[in-house]
């Protein structure tokens, strides 16, 4: 299990890099946008709680502290939640990459917005939703100057 823990990162870090470091290249684009990015560490997280499925399908259909604490106070627990993070903060990340692409917002202010929601899932994804409805108020406001100008210049 402390194997397969410490190699399950590799499953989605070449992703994270590609939209970190390379945000703008055509084929980072087109890798992106294939849902099969998620497909790696969704096919482990399932080989890994398929055999455990009658001790965690209890706990996650009637959900105590106490039972969760012990699922993932395991190594395997602690593997299966690991990999679970690592599926879902891709798939938050991948959304989050292509819909500041297709918003045309930096590159630049998007690197740490993602970098957080590689780390820290749900904070990184609510920067980015503060920082996408800004993007949009100047856009907007942006939009109305530009008008204003052409109304006058006519």
């Amino acid at each position: 299990m402390d194997r397969v823990f410490a190699l399950s990162s590799f499953l989605v870090l070449p992703f994270w890099g590609l939209m970190i470091f390379l945000p703008r290249a055509r084929w980072t684009r087109r890798i992106m946008e294939s849902p099969l990015v998620i497909l790696a560490p969704a096919l482990l997280y399932t080989a890994l709680v398929l055999p455990a499925l009658r001790e965690v399908l209890p706990i996650v259909n009637r959900p105590s502290l106490e039972a969760v604490a012990s699922l993932l106070g395991s190594p395997a627990g602690a593997t299966i939640g690991w990999v679970h993070f690592l599926a879902f903060d891709l798939f938050v990340g991948r959304w989050v990459y292509l819909d500041s692409r297709d918003r045309d917002i930096s590159p630049w202010l998007m690197a740490p917005v993602l970098y957080l929601t590689l780390m820290l899932g749900p904070m990184g994804f609510s920067l980015y939703l503060a920082v996408r409805a800004v993007s949009a108020r100047l856009a907007h406001a942006h939009g109305e100057i530009s008008a204003s100008r052409r109304v006058k210049e006519a």
